[in-house]
């Protein structure tokens, strides 16, 4: 099963270090902020943690099933 993978709007910094990273996963909306893109189910779940783990306002997390992955 593919990761889910959800960004908190609130947190995130517009570094675009996720959109960077992985440009067919990550964009950004009209104002700036982090969304997920159709493309990032195409990742490994340990290249969603990689992202996530470099996005600076720890914005990003990654669920499998309904469990939450620990980034570190």
């Amino acid at each position: 099963m593919a990761c889910r993978v959800v960004i908190d709007k609130q947190s995130c910094l517009s570094s675009e270090r996720c959109v960077i990273a992985e440009p067919e996963g990550f964009g950004l909306d009209a104002d700036h902020i982090g969304q997920v893109l159709t493309g990032a189910g195409r990742f490994s779940r340990e290249r969603l943690i990689e992202v996530a783990r470099d996005c600076p306002g720890l914005a990003i997390a990654v669920w499998d099933d309904d469990v939450e992955l620990d980034l570190e």
